[in-house]
């Protein structure tokens, strides 16, 4: 049998050997980075330890041993970079979060072909309750668009939203539609599913609620949107929420046995709601770009000619319109009012009914005046050459 080893012999060590040990803790501490050996010069350099001392398999145990081992220290940093600590905003519409998850294939399609579905939600981070939530048989940035904007004309305006950093989310387009209505965006640690605790929690519903579709046998999106808002209305929303019961456990307010329900959180909430006109947000969530308009008086755009106004013509002009339906733009012009533009329809015959602005029409003339003026240019002419001085005369006078 092999004699045991004694592995910490304090005669072996320095006197201030716990010192020492306090040093390279902190050394550890402030980056977790460095290796033992870095530690041990930096301990050397500074005059704290004689050289060689120190061995590194044996500051490397002591460390190890007060739990700051390269391993530990690995875990200390992931959760200090990580934002999945819990949280709760004290009031509704101070965040909402929002997210996409996979919904049913359908069959949709042309030919009766299986379609994917995506399920977009918007969540309030105080009182988890559903906003707006639709499935979609697309996952493009306008499904996103769509779901905020009728959150924002349902319950009014909220301060902040916290997506994930997806294609949807970091779209151009959406972040210039909500800076249009002052609501701040903030985007959570790539690769962090934890940092969206609420609406990651509510996906497991969703889970439930696609098993009972499945043995539905649902065939139509607007069926599928049909029996999950009355999911919404009549289970998810008026069941009591189990973090809310902890929640208010956490900050010591007893709450009633059967509990919060989503919907009796959000109502219940001291904070006022903040209404915004429809027309504000319609103009917020349209999409803005800019065109020339031809000499025939158009405009285009996405492959279709739009009619517009020939004062216009030549002029840079601001076209709106709503990606879910283009049959229909807004044109705007600094010198003309915002008017509705509809594609050219090219008929069988030529319109004789739209004539140009007066400012561009043609004017029967009267009569010609440029031969006008060109007469009485000719009458003071004549007249000039008519009072020049004749020597004719006066030659005869001196020969008599």
């Amino acid at each position: 049998k092999p004699a045991e080893r004694a592995r910490y012999k304090k005669d072996s060590m320095p006197d201030n050997y716990e010192e020492i040990l306090a040093a390279a803790i902190q050394l550890r501490r402030e980056v977790p980075r460095r290796s033992v050996e870095q530690i041990i010069l930096i301990l050397e350099m500074e005059g704290l330890v004689a050289p060689g001392i120190l061995k590194r398999p044996t500051l490397q145990r002591h460390m190890y041993q007060a739990g700051f081992g390269a391993e530990h220290m690995e875990v200390y940093k992931e959760a200090r970079n990580s934002s999945s600590k819990r949280y709760c905003k004290p009031h509704r519409m101070m965040l909402v979060q929002a997210d996409i998850k996979y919904g049913p294939s359908l069959p949709i399609g042309k030919d009766g072909k299986m379609v994917k579905t995506y399920l977009s939600s918007v969540i309030d981070d105080h009182s988890r309750m559903i906003l707006s939530s639709e499935f979609y048989d697309n996952q493009e940035e306008g499904i996103v668009a769509d779901t905020l904007h009728k959150a924002i004309l349902k319950y009014g305006h909220f301060d902040k939203c916290y997506f994930d950093n997806g294609s949807q989310y970091v779209a151009k387009q959406l972040t210039t539609s909500l800076s249009r209505l002052s609501i701040r965006i903030a985007h959570a640690p790539i690769r962090s599913g934890k940092s969206k605790g609420k609406i990651e929690k509510f996906h497991q519903v969703v889970d439930d609620f696609l098993a009972e579709i499945k043995a539905k046998k649902v065939e139509t999106l607007e069926e599928l949107n049909y029996y999950w808002k009355i999911y919404l209305e009549e289970y998810y929303n008026n069941k009591a929420h189990d973090g809310i019961r902890e929640y208010y456990l956490s900050i010591g307010v007893e709450i009633p046995k059967e509990g919060i329900s989503p919907l009796q959180e959000f109502n219940r909430d001291t904070r006022p709601l903040t209404f915004l006109d429809a027309e504000v947000v319609g103009e917020a969530f349209l999409h803005h770009e800019i065109r020339r308009v031809d000499k025939g008086g158009c405009i285009s755009f996405q492959g279709k000619l739009y009619e517009a106004k020939t004062s216009l013509i030549g002029q840079k002009v601001e076209i709106s319109y709503d990606p879910a339906s283009k049959d229909t733009v807004i044109i705007r012009h600094p010198n003309t009012e915002p008017f509705e533009a509809v594609p050219v329809c090219i008929s069988g015959y030529c319109n004789s009914e739209k004539t140009p602005v007066p400012s561009m029409q043609t004017i029967e003339p009267e009569t010609s005046r440029f031969l006008d003026a060109l007469a009485k240019q000719h009458k003071v002419s004549s007249k000039k050459k008519a009072d020049a001085i004749s020597f004719g005369h006066y030659k005869k006078e001196v020969t008599n």
